[in-house]
């Protein structure tokens, strides 16, 4: 089954819903970056709550996710355009832990809470939008609820899982999130919480096979679907816009990386792909300058 997502509405119970699978995209993130289990399963569920979070901006704005919760992972980054493609990483992709009393991959352990979640969406404005909070738990998903309870002012369900085989290759990923509109009533609420509560582990139900539209169908049975979207591990990283980015470093700099190396090499933290400049390529740059 190929990585989408799907955006639709529950006219019975006032709530939106958004559901994708990731799995494949995160395999190329894991192969890019040799992830290790814990570290893609926290990556995978940023980008499957990343994902669904663009698809609720009107626009194909581009948004910036930013987590550091002070744990062994560092920093966690993840970037989309709402066009299906996105880009991310984590500091350090060799973290792995486990729950002692589950044996499940500790995502909370690596990505730690004492930090923020944050987010930055670039509208075309003056200046972005950002909005951040403090981590809940680490976990990602009742992180990411938070943020949308507190900085949209939206109560949400937001549930995201990774699963892992033994040879740490993916084997699901993806999750699904519901946010109540304003008419929302006490029963819609209550059936909510319960219909989330018996529902599978959304890792276990994607590695059944289970589409995101069977997901959303699980929890409502009128669930109408109004827009669907292929999604992709996609890096916009270029030659060209990195030489871009070397004209602002200045002459200064420039000539110091001519003169003591002949050339300098650039590396996307993103993808992983390195750049090399010659010599020629940086007096081109400054000629440019």
């Amino acid at each position: 089954m190929k990585d989408y997502l799907v955006r639709g509405l529950v006219n019975s119970k006032n709530c939106r819903v958004f559901a994708c699978s990731t799995t494949k995209l995160l395999e190329v993130a894991r192969k890019d970056h040799s992830l290790w289990p814990t570290a893609s399963a926290a990556l995978g569920r940023m980008m499957s709550a990343t994902l669904m979070m663009a698809k609720m901006n009107k626009n194909n704005e581009k948004m910036t996710v930013v987590i550091n919760g002070g744990g062994p992972i560092g920093t966690m980054i993840c970037v989309t355009n709402g066009d299906g493609n996105i880009k991310g990483f984590v500091a350090n992709p060799g973290v792995h832990y486990t729950y002692n009393d589950t044996g499940k991959l500790a995502v909370g352990v690596a990505v730690g809470h004492e930090g923020t979640l944050q987010v930055i969406k670039d509208m075309g404005l003056k200046e972005p939008f950002t909005g951040s909070v403090p981590l809940q738990t680490g976990e990602i998903g009742d992180d990411f609820s938070y943020y949308f309870a507190v900085s949209e002012q939206t109560p949400s369900v937001v549930s995201v899982g990774v699963l892992v085989n033994d040879t740490n290759e993916i084997l699901a990923s993806g999750g699904f999130i519901i946010q109540l509109l304003p008419e929302a009533t006490e029963e819609d609420i209550t059936y909510i919480e319960n219909a989330v509560k018996n529902c599978p582990p959304v890792s276990q139900l994607i590695n059944d096979g289970k589409t995101p539209e069977e997901i959303l169908e699980l929890l409502f049975s009128d669930v109408e679907i109004t827009e669907k979207q292929d999604l992709y591990f996609k890096c916009d990283c270029s030659k060209d816009k990195l030489s871009k980015a070397l004209i602002t470093i200045g002459k200064d700099e420039l000539n110091s990386m001519i003169e003591k190396d002949h050339g300098c090499q650039l590396h996307c933290q993103f993808c992983n792909t390195e750049y090399n400049f010659s010599e020629e390529e940086l007096k081109e740059i400054i000629n440019d300058i």
